[in-house]
């Protein structure tokens, strides 16, 4: 009865009802920033837009046409075959350093150090095409300065074109980006490294148990959930990598930095401005990376749970 008599503003809100309206500012947002967006590219991948069709506002529905269309260019194929071989470099390596250097500074005990925190996560504030511009310059034929120390010490004769060559180009850029987001790598697994219980390290070094044995038999299983994370958000961030190949090489030389995210971009903004095919081979990359994300789920990050 008291229940009734009550006005609605005044009854206690049950908790998942507060926790809609306490998110709804933010779902709103998202609604606004993400939904709209990837609906109206979903619509474009179905329809016939260039730069005069958008200008009137006139759209002809094609269906599936541009999905096939950007499946049998082979030019979008070779961008998924340097977008594996970019993905696989840079987030293997990533993991292999992320874990040394984790190991190095919880060992050292050097992480409570301010200039340590700072020179670790400096890479990562630097803004992607800022870290490209500044690899550029490193990477220049003609006075850069990577060039200018492997000759001073001996290593080499004359300049390499590091970025220009069809050979290492690839490569090249997939330094950089390892340099920029090492730090997320080194931050999770040096987290995981701090919840580890130090009696098992002790118990472990009492029975005779070598470097090698305890990280094998302590740290890489305690390690292998965090890595699984670091796995999926890395490799999903690898395989829309853009900004430096933007920055560094533009695609070139030739086809050798044709990435998807660079396809993608160069199909919608690039003479004759195929909207409509740029949001679909958009719609394909991002289906790849949700294929590959449900693959690790069931096959790696499920089997550390267990």
């Amino acid at each position: 009865m008291n229940r009734a008599r009550t006005p609605w503003f005044r009854r206690e809100m049950s908790a998942g009802r507060f926790a809609l309206v306490m998110n709804l500012p933010t779902l709103l947002c998202l609604g606004l920033v993400l939904a709209y967006p990837v609906g109206y590219a979903a619509y474009l991948s179905v329809h016939r837009v260039g730069l005069g069709q958008l200008r009137r506002g006139e759209f002809a529905f094609t269906g599936w046409e541009n999905y096939g269309r950007v499946l049998e260019d082979p030019l979008f194929w070779v961008a998924i075959k340097n977008t594996l071989i970019f993905t696989v470099i840079t987030v293997g390596s990533e993991i292999v350093l992320a874990v040394a250097i984790a190991l190095l500074i919880n060992q050292a005990g050097i992480w409570t150090s301010r200039i340590t925190r700072f020179l670790i996560l400096l890479p990562y504030a630097i803004p992607p095409i800022c870290n490209g511009l500044i690899w550029s310059f490193l990477y220049s034929f003609q006075f850069g300065f990577l060039n200018r120390i492997l000759f001073t010490a001996g290593l080499i004769d004359d300049p390499v074109n590091w970025a220009g060559n069809p050979d290492t180009a690839l490569y090249a850029v997939t330094v950089p980006y390892i340099w920029r987001t090492l730090p997320f790598a080194i931050i999770l697994v040096h987290a995981a490294l701090q919840g580890i219980p130090r009696e098992l390290y002790e118990q472990a070094a009492i029975d005779g148990a070598n470097a090698w044995h305890r990280f094998r038999q302590i740290t890489w299983p305690m390690l292998q959930q965090i890595i699984a994370i670091i796995l999926i958000l890395r490799t999903a961030f690898a395989f829309a990598v853009f900004e430096e190949i933007l920055a560094i090489t533009q695609g070139g030389p030739g086809d050798a930095t044709w990435v998807a995210a660079w396809y993608s971009y160069k199909i919608t903004f690039a003479p004759p401005n195929n909207f409509g095919m740029g949001s679909a081979s958009a719609f394909i990359l991002t289906l790849m990376i949700a294929a590959i994300a449900l693959v690790y789920l069931r096959l790696i990050y499920r089997r550390v749970t267990l």
